[in-house]
């Protein structure tokens, strides 16, 4: 190998021991600990103003995870079995109150109402004869009233011989027992027939029964059958919102118990429209699951744009208030996965490494780190680590 060769590697090989150096003495002297110094002129590049870490007594909330549902809600089921034959609304449709939403087969109920019609003629047709009946026994009974009563006063003169006086009042006594008769006879038939002008009035009702209307006015959530279906008492065939309004039904933990009562005003969180609402209690049910360990709270919610019944939604329930470090998030650098701030000291101006907590309001809450009373400086926009 040449001279010149020799000094031409010598002199690359000192080059990229110079530029190893150079970065290496850089780049140690920008990498800081926590608690490790930094003169204040460094450190003030990056800061604008300070501020002071001061401690504050914070409300502290419970996150009470709901659902959405309708504030009141019908479960239109029938009362007679039956096959469906028709339905006239689907999910989403608006309904008024006696309108017709489905129809059940109803041949079955005609024929016992028509059965019914057909008692009632019979009742009719007897009492009408037990009418004739008596009107032949009152005749009856007043003839013989009559020759028993001129036969009596023959007898008492001694006008008619004893044999006469007991055959007419033989007669006598038995057309009074025939317009008893008569007269129960008339009562039975009337009774029977208001007996089957209820079971006409029940074969009417239980035909109506096969016609299903809205109770009130409001909006078809789900439709559960359709035509074919076999409906059955206690089957729901649609769910129906009755009123306008939506509440949130949520399980708060029991704890909370005693400071959750209707008609607090608490903030409920919609998370699919990132929107916070007021709600009012409208329900707290006395009792505690005994698997999730929570109550069940009702809370009507405000009209939203947006919101239906199924929503996920969260109550917020002040649960304590606690003492906390608050600083305003600009004092806060974040590098990569870990967050700075920096510190004034006795030796100057420190970058310490703190851990954040929950917002509240315009600050944001120190965990670890820092102490209260301690001075921090505000970071220039853009001057965060990447």
């Amino acid at each position: 190998m040449t001279t010149k060769k020799k000094i031409f590697l010598a002199a690359i090989l000192l080059g990229i021991v110079a530029a190893v150096l150079f970065i290496t003495f850089f780049a140690a002297e920008e990498k800081i600990g926590p608690g490790s110094a930094q003169t204040p002129e460094k450190a003030q590049k990056g800061a604008q103003t300070t501020v002071t870490a001061e401690r504050r007594r914070v409300t502290e909330w419970y996150d009470a995870v709901g659902t959405v549902i309708p504030a009141t809600q019908a479960r239109i089921e029938p009362r007679v079995a039956a096959q469906v034959t028709e339905v006239l609304v689907q999910a989403g449709d608006r309904v008024d109150k006696k309108e017709v939403m489905v129809r059940l087969e109803d041949a079955q109920f005609d024929a016992r109402l028509s059965q019914a019609r057909q008692s009632l003629q019979a009742a009719i047709s007897e009492k009408e004869q037990a009418r004739q009946s008596v009107s032949s026994a009152e005749a009856a009974f007043s003839q013989a009233r009559s020759s028993h009563e001129r036969i009596t006063k023959f007898y008492e003169v001694e006008a008619a011989t004893e044999q006469e006086f007991e055959q007419v009042r033989s007669r006598f006594l038995q057309a009074r027992a025939a317009l008893q008769r008569a007269r129960e006879a008339l009562s039975g038939a009337a009774a029977g027939i208001r007996m089957a002008e209820e079971k006409v009035a029940e074969a009417k009702i239980f035909r109506g029964y096969t016609t299903i209307t809205a109770p009130g006015q409001g909006e078809v959530l789900k439709r559960l059958v359709d035509p074919g279906d076999m409906a059955m008492p206690g089957k729901p065939l649609l769910i129906l919102r009755t009123a306008d309004g939506l509440q949130l039904e949520a399980g708060v933990r029991e704890g909370l118990m005693s400071k959750v009562k209707p008609g607090n005003t608490y903030s409920v969180h919609l998370t699919a429209l990132n929107t916070t609402v007021e709600a009012v209690i409208d329900e707290v049910v006395p009792f505690i699951d005994p698997q999730t360990r929570t109550f069940v709270v009702k809370a009507s919610l405000p009209a939203v744009e947006g919101v239906y019944p199924g929503m996920y939604g969260k109550l917020l329930i002040p649960s304590r208030e606690v003492p906390v470090i608050l600083l305003p998030p600009a004092a806060v650098r974040r590098s990569g996965q870990l967050e700075l701030v920096t510190v004034k000291s006795d030796d100057g101006w420190l970058q310490r490494y703190v851990k954040t907590g929950k917002p509240y309001g315009d600050k944001v809450e120190i965990l670890s780190g820092l102490k209260e009373g301690e001075i921090v400086a505000l970071a220039k926009r853009g001057s965060d680590d990447r």
